[in-house]
């Protein structure tokens, strides 16, 4: 019963821009909910940087040279680079990107060693948005797709992720999408950014389940998709890893969106979670961070989150 908690210094200089919702203080906010004693137990360890071999499984060689080629260099030239709207780059963000990545890839390496249980990613800039060979929604590489690809070096053929932040996962659902040995489940505001994710989005055979949530659905909604969708889907799949998209910007105080988590609520999905991980694959999970923007919700749910991994 050993949970990892993998970070990184420059993860917190990815500087988005003045008033951007993606600040570092979200990362800050949860490692200092961390630095409680009660998290004394957790295994702290340093992200290396990702290898471009490795980066290649999840993107197009197209994306990986551009951000961390001619993107890169403008960010160091000019301070900025802009990819879109809400997405883009400052000087130590192609590092931080790649820490990451490398935080991902580590746990995976981490867990299947045996060393631990399983593991949070607390880094940052997250990654579900961003596709094969596109960056965008805050996004520059997809961490848990990465992840996923190194379980895959390492023998673990049939993967899952699980994705309960308030916006639909558009770009693991692009990487998997005909991919059989893949499974990719969403929970999700529906209308919502990035407009993706209907239940009719169903991938090669089956293997992307979407469940969008109205506007106001709370955590009654939630644990009734889990216990009729989420959680069956995953038995019959039989997954050798699993991985856990954890935004908690579903989260009731979020300013982004308007569904109705609590921290409870995200404390019961991983709880779940991790019973099924028991279950079908020696309970093998990586959590990495993505969304939640409402500082001291973040905080808490961040910290409910953890706290029941290091239950397993």
């Amino acid at each position: 019963m050993t949970t990892a908690l993998i970070t990184h210094s420059t993860c917190r200089e990815h500087d988005p821009g003045y008033g951007h919702p993606e600040s570092p203080e979200r990362l800050e906010a949860i490692l200092h909910a961390l630095a409680d004693p009660a998290f004394a137990p957790l295994v702290r360890l340093e992200a290396p940087q990702a290898g471009i071999d490795l980066l290649r499984r999840a993107h197009a060689a197209t994306l990986v040279e551009a951000i961390l080629g001619p993107l890169n260099e403008q960010a160091q030239s000019e301070g900025r680079a802009f990819i879109d709207a809400d997405t883009s780059m400052s000087p130590a963000s192609a590092e931080a990107a790649l820490r990451a990545a490398g935080a991902a890839a580590l746990a995976v390496e981490e867990v299947a060693s045996g060393n631990i249980t399983n593991a949070f990613c607390a880094v940052r800039p997250p990654g579900h948005h961003a596709e094969r060979d596109r960056a965008m929604g805050f996004c520059l590489f997809n961490n848990v797709a990465v992840a996923a690809y190194r379980a895959r070096d390492l023998g673990f053929g049939r993967v899952a992720v699980v994705d309960f932040d308030v916006h639909h996962g558009n770009g693991t659902q692009d990487i998997f999408w005909d991919d059989a040995d893949a499974l990719y489940i969403s929970t999700h505001q529906m209308p919502l950014y990035p407009g993706t994710g209907r239940r009719s989005e169903r991938g090669i055979g089956g293997n992307i389940l979407n469940i969008p949530l109205p506007p106001g659905a709370g955590g009654a909604e939630l644990r009734a998709a889990f216990k009729s969708l989420a959680i069956p889907a995953l038995e019959e799949f039989r997954a050798d890893f699993l991985f856990i998209s954890a935004g908690f910007d579903a989260h009731l105080s979020d300013p982004l969106a308007n569904l109705a988590f609590t921290e409870d609520d995200f404390a019961w999905a991983t709880r779940a979670l991790c019973e099924y991980a028991s279950r079908a694959c020696d309970g093998r999970v990586v959590s990495t961070l993505e969304g939640g923007y409402d500082l001291a919700a973040l905080a808490r749910s961040a910290s409910a989150h953890v706290r029941v991994l290091m239950e397993f």
